[in-house]
């Protein structure tokens, strides 16, 4: 048996985007909820939160859904960590909650917003733990809280169970993300035996996608190495010019000009492999007229 990684764009969104029991056990496992107020039903809303406005910023998650009550989750993977991302949540977050209300309607009416970012990545070195949850408490009172949103970040690979013969769920998801990728033959039989888990594991096999997904999925992981390997190169080329300017410079500079070679380069190799252009254009970004003239 072979198994894909769950982390990937692809095998996320198949796994937590198309099965609302899976994406119902990884919310009650992973977000800060009581028994009381455990999610029992969900219905998948457009990831692409479109503006109103059209001089208004676009925004899309991995996966947003709403259950019976109003609340809103929105579940995100990222692989690779920048401080841009944490601001994307926050307007994420804050538009979801926004758009509950019609023109006229009450304030009353609108439910709470969590946001489930999973981390592929260290952020917070200083801090111990890998749960980061952030929500409006007050500064002196903090058992005084205002309900709307809640943030939620999840370092991976700070993760590491006490033990691994524990079944809680939330160690389970946790296991299953952080444990399963390509090298798996054998999944562990504590996440054989769990039916959530069990079922997500099925998933992942590399025998249930075609040959343009997995093309499409060795893409995304290209991407990621190239992503990583020029924000390491800028972050390094800041601090060798010693300026605070150079840092966010050299960032900015080579992240934007790695990423577009990257992309030509991504795409000129999957059009060589005859991978149908559609499929590279929305794996990539680039039109199909764009591939096309490659």
């Amino acid at each position: 048996m072979k198994y894909l990684d769950p982390k990937a764009d692809l095998t996320f969104k198949r796994v937590f985007g198309e099965h609302p029991d899976l994406v119902i056990s990884l919310l009650n496992a992973l977000l800060p909820i009581t028994e009381e107020e455990a999610i029992t039903d969900i219905e998948y809303l457009p990831a692409d939160m479109v503006p109103d406005n059209p001089i208004r910023k676009y925004s899309i998650v991995d996966v947003r859904c709403r259950d019976k009550k109003g609340r809103q989750f929105l579940v995100e993977m990222q692989t690779v960590w920048s401080a841009e991302f944490q601001q994307r949540v926050l307007f994420n977050a804050s538009k979801a909650y926004v758009r509950q209300l019609g023109k006229g309607e009450q304030y009353e009416l609108l439910q709470p917003v969590y946001s489930l970012n999973l981390v592929n990545d260290i952020f917070e070195p200083n801090l111990k733990g890998f749960y980061h949850h952030y929500k409006l408490v007050h500064v002196e009172h903090t058992n005084r809280v205002i309900d709307g949103l809640q943030l939620i970040f999840v370092e991976l690979p700070k993760f590491t169970p006490h033990t691994y013969s524990e079944k809680k769920m939330q160690i389970l998801w946790l296991r299953y993300l952080t444990e399963i990728d390509e090298k798996t033959r054998v999944a562990p039989d504590e996440l054989q035996e769990n039916p959530d888990i069990s079922k997500a594991l099925t998933i992942l096999e590399e025998s249930a996608f075609s040959d343009e997904e997995l093309a499409r999925y060795e893409g995304f992981w290209d991407m990621v190495s190239v992503e990583k390997t020029l924000y390491n190169s800028g972050w390094r080329k800041g601090v060798a010019e010693g300026k605070a300017e150079g840092l966010a410079e050299g960032k900015a500079e080579g992240l934007a000009e790695g990423k577009a070679e990257a992309i030509l380069q991504t795409a000129a190799n999957l059009k060589r492999l005859n991978i149908p252009i559609e499929v590279i254009a929305q794996s990539t970004g680039l039109s199909v007229e764009e591939i096309k003239n490659m």
